[in-house]
């Protein structure tokens, strides 16, 4: 018999979207670059496979991958050293562990709303309870500190942060890192931070949760940074007495993290920070075409996200978010329904802007004709 908490848990409405497209749809809907990895990287990894380096590995990671991550993050949190890492099988699996380790039976997990699909779930799948906080346009998508305590209870175990934010793009300014880091100890909670889109930032800088509060777990990937999203590999930063225990997590979900692409990884990482830099301004660019563009179709509303790769305007239209993806999904264009992050994302509709700039521009005069048809 399945469990309870397994049947309450609902299929991600975004991979709905995606088996209803074919090869006409112009896919403004998918979260991952429109890149290859770097061919320093693949050749990398075809040189571990040729070395044998094809067996078991570390539960914690590679040494080497581990101690490079650690001297990068070292700029946010002066003194962390590979003890302070550990390497996973992406940030889905880095959330799984981390809810099923540190969560008892029904403490509460504030997280941001709209935000990515898997965090409810996660939660609940560690025992919790989640609780949504709303992160509004009006605000540019900033946690507000007056939302996060008037949800706050004494079950309150922890808070997720998204920054930079997925579907919205927003990035979390130095002050209110400050500020909700302050109230996070205040009332002893964790901060359980989703940084995987660090690298994908604009005009500011990113500003890592690690540097401001000792009770941070941090969950990072690759996947983004390097277009790796199929070698499924991320990490988690934290404190050296977690890593321990998270360590023994991760030893009975996977044993150990895949060890060739481990190395292809930590190649990267030392060796494509052009190849980085060449994809951020490439992302930065077509953000710019697709916001201007969104902002001329009367009835959107779009802020310029300062990071990550995705738009999320805001609409007046009279129908659902969901209606307004179906019907541009008849025109073929695949964006993301608002609500597949919440219900409080109705009203907007997300665009992921990895595609090429000529698709995005068909895919805008798509959108313009279909608006002007609506009205």
């Amino acid at each position: 018999m399945i469990s309870k908490r397994v049947k309450n848990i609902e299929l991600s409405g975004i991979r709905k979207l995606f088996e209803m497209a074919d090869e006409r749809t112009i896919n403004l809907g998918i979260g991952q670059p429109d890149f290859q990895p770097p061919e320093g990287a693949i050749e990398a990894y075809h040189e571990a496979l040729r070395d044998g380096k094809n067996g078991y590995g570390s539960t914690y990671g590679i040494q080497e991958l581990r101690t490079e991550i650690a001297d990068e993050y070292s700029k946010y949190r002066p003194g962390i050293s590979k003890d302070n890492v550990l390497i996973n099988v992406g940030a889905t699996q880095s959330f799984k562990i981390v809810m099923g380790s540190f969560l008892e039976e029904g403490e509460e997990v504030l997280y941001p709303e709209p935000g990515f699909v898997l965090y409810n779930s996660q939660i609940k799948l560690g025992g919790g309870e989640p609780v949504p906080y709303p992160i509004k346009q009006e605000h540019d998508f900033i946690p507000q500190l007056e939302d996060l305590e008037e949800r706050r209870t004494s079950k309150t175990k922890a808070i997720i942060i998204n920054s930079p934010s997925n579907p919205t793009g927003g990035i979390i300014p130095k002050k209110d890192v400050k500020n909700i880091s302050a109230w996070a100890e205040e009332h002893d909670m964790m901060i359980f931070s989703d940084e995987v889109y660090e690298k994908m930032v604009y005009e500011r800088e990113h500003v890592s949760f690690l540097e401001e509060y000792e009770n941070v777990v941090m969950t990072n990937s690759f996947s983004k940074t390097f277009a790796m999203t199929g070698w499924r590999v991320g990490f988690i930063i934290t404190q050296k007495n977690w890593i321990e225990e998270l360590g023994k997590v991760n030893y009975y979900t996977i044993a150990c993290p895949p060890t060739p692409t481990q190395y292809a990884v930590l190649h990267a990482l030392k060796k494509e920070t052009d190849f980085l830099n060449d994809m951020v301004d490439t992302f930065q660019k077509r953000r710019d075409v697709i916001v201007e563009r969104l902002n001329e179709i009367p009835g959107f509303d779009c802020l310029k996200p300062e990071g990550a790769f995705y738009v999320f305007p805001s609409f007046d239209f009279d129908m659902s978010a969901e209606e307004l993806t179906m019907k541009l999904l008849e025109h073929n264009v695949l964006a993301t329904p608002g609500t597949a992050f919440g219900p409080s994302g109705e009203g907007h509709i997300r665009f992921s802007y990895a595609n090429s700039t000529e698709n995005i521009n068909k895919a805008m005069d798509i959108v313009e004709n279909l608006v002007n048809d609506l009205r």
